[in-house]
Parts: C-alpha cells; structure tokens; sequence
C-alpha cells in the first residue's frame, strides 16, 4: 500500500484511530504502532474505543507499553470533519460503534463483510493486524524504537496462538522483521501472565456442559465473559483430539457472545458462522476463526431449548458444506 497516499489524506486533520469496542492485545498494538507511525510522518492522532478494556492481563500490556487508548464517554470534542481510521476492525461490523467522526480509512485483517467505501483501505486476510502496521515501517524504511516493535511482536503472538491460528508467511515475515528490535524477555513475560483466576470458572462452565457431535465441539457458558476469553476457550476446546470446529458462546453485553474456530480443511469458520447465525445476528470472519453476536431476545426466540437448537443451527450448515465440498470433488474426478 502507498503510505504516503494516507499521509497526505490524514494533513491538517484531527485523526482518531479506532478499535474495536473491545480491544485485545492485537487491536491496542496495532493502533498504537499506528499511532507512531504516524508520528514520526508528522501526523499526530488519539487512539479511542468504546466498550470497555476487561481482562488485566489486557490492562497491563497498555501500562507496560504506556499506550493512551481514550473512550467514546471522554471524547467530548469529536466532530464530524474529524477524520477515523478504523483498525483491526471495519465500519458496519457489529464489534464497532459509530463514532461521530468520518471513517476515511480502515486496517484491518478479517474478511469484509459489508463495504465502505474509504478514502484508504489496506485490508489483507493475515494473522494478524500488527503484521500490516509492521509492514508499514518495514516497507517506508521507518525506523521503529523497542517499545513500538515489542508491542506489535505481542500483537502478532496472541492474535496466532504463538503461530498456531490462522498463521500465514506474512505474519512470519513480519515476525523476523520485529524480532531483531523487540524486548523478547517482556514478551515472554506478558504471555506467560495473560490468564486470570476468574477465567477458570469459564473454562470450568464450558468443560462441564460440552458436546461433541462427530468432529465438532460445543460448549456454552451461562454467565458474562469477555470476548478474548471466550475465544480462548473456544481454542482450548479445539485442543481435544476429537474436536475439528469448535462453537463456544457466552452471555455477553445484552446477548451472547460466538467464538468459532476451524482446524479442518474443508470448512470456513467464517462462511458457517454467518450461515448459521443468518436471521438471529451477525458472525463472519477467517477460514480458521470467526466470531458472532445474538441478541438475547433473538436466542429467546428459538424456544425453550435454545442450546439444542444453536448446535442444530450449526450442525446443520456444516452439513451443507460438506455436501457441497463432496459435490465438488465428485466433480473433479
């Protein structure tokens, strides 16, 4: 991508780069190196959010970074010729609010699920956003201080499971790239601390009710958990020997709360989630990994027993899939 075309979109304008309403490691890393980036090429922004910034863990990677990540409530000034660029995130997704600024541009790695038309897009199916925002210095020859490539290398490590979801040669690229700059001890330490006591009651709740159907795993959990944490467990969950797609939703914000991932090479976690959440919410994202959000009036509408009627919901789209990937292959033989 041509930086040097957003630069000169971004002069003499108040800039806002925008999260997600809930930020994890991935999205904070990558507006902050965002944010430096920009600096450095004379362009000074504010990094906002709504929602909230829940786990401690999240907590302690902004106080180790010294990221400044403003919310929505404390954003008194912000007008419509303001200009935002929406990062790990992408305008119209439900995980994002409308802010009263002008969404110019967008970076991000997740699949497109309704267009905007921006000023500046750069949005590549990767592992992870911190990979993009890396190759933005590696590419202008923007030299990068230790905090700012400490902190992208972080984002790339929790958004790929330590390059074990959703990995591809870019995000390895990146990685080597980031490596000869990045505090590699704080890393480790971050990483090693990113789970809280709490979190084991929500593991707990979801070891207790799951259910396995062939290669396919299900697990609820009936009380509010943050949005990373239940993607966590939806990997913990695809860790079984038994398991290949995993489905794990939680009580969240109103509504409940998907998390799916794929390890299989004939699913897209992204296709089925969207599918099977058609007409109650909205899902949608990788091959490997994809989330959604339902109402809770909407899961309240299914019936009595909404747990049986989610996995069908499910269960029967993945059986479309592999008709139509049986079909195919039939085809080419």
């Amino acid at each position: 991508m041509n930086y040097m075309h957003l630069i000169e979109i971004l002069k003499n304008h108040t800039v806002y780069l925008q999260t997600h309403n809930y930020p994890d490691p991935d999205a904070l890393a990558s507006a902050f190196g965002m944010q430096v980036f920009l600096q450095v090429h004379g362009i000074e922004s504010t990094i906002c959010y709504a929602g909230n910034i829940e786990k401690n863990s999240t907590k302690r990677m902004i106080e180790e970074f010294g990221i400044e990540a403003v919310h929505i409530d404390d954003l008194k000034d912000m007008c419509e010729e303001d200009y935002i660029i929406t990062i790990d995130a992408q305008k119209y997704n439900s995980n994002i609010t409308d802010f009263p600024g002008e969404e110019i541009a967008c970076i991000d790695h997740h699949p497109t699920m309704i267009p905007c038309a921006y000023q500046y897009s750069d949005i590549r199916i990767c592992g992870a956003c911190s990979s993009i925002v890396a190759n933005y210095f590696k590419q202008s020859n923007t030299s990068i201080d230790k905090r700012t490539a400490t902190a992208l290398l972080y984002g790339i490590k929790m958004d790929t499971d330590s390059f074990n979801r959703g990995v591809t040669d870019f995000d390895i690229e990146m990685f080597g790239y980031l490596h000869a700059f990045a505090d590699n001890n704080k890393i480790t330490a971050l990483y090693h601390s990113n789970m809280e006591i709490e979190d084991l009651h929500a593991y707990g709740e979801a070891i207790r009710n799951i259910k396995i159907f062939d290669n396919v795993g299900f697990a609820s959990i009936d009380f509010d958990c943050p949005d990373a944490l239940v993607a966590m467990i939806s990997d913990f969950i695809l860790g079984l020997d038994v398991v290949e797609l995993s489905v794990v939703y939680a009580t969240r914000n109103g509504g409940y709360k998907f998390s799916v991932r794929n390890e299989t090479d004939i699913f897209h976690a992204g296709t089925i989630t969207q599918k099977a959440l058609d007409g109650l919410g909205g899902g949608g994202g990788h091959f490997t990994m994809a989330g959604g959000f339902v109402t809770k009036e909407s899961l309240e509408s299914l019936g009595p027993n909404t747990g049986f009627m989610i996995r069908q919901r499910f269960l029967d789209v993945i059986n479309q899939e592999l008709e139509k990937h049986n079909k195919q292959k039939e085809n080419e033989q």
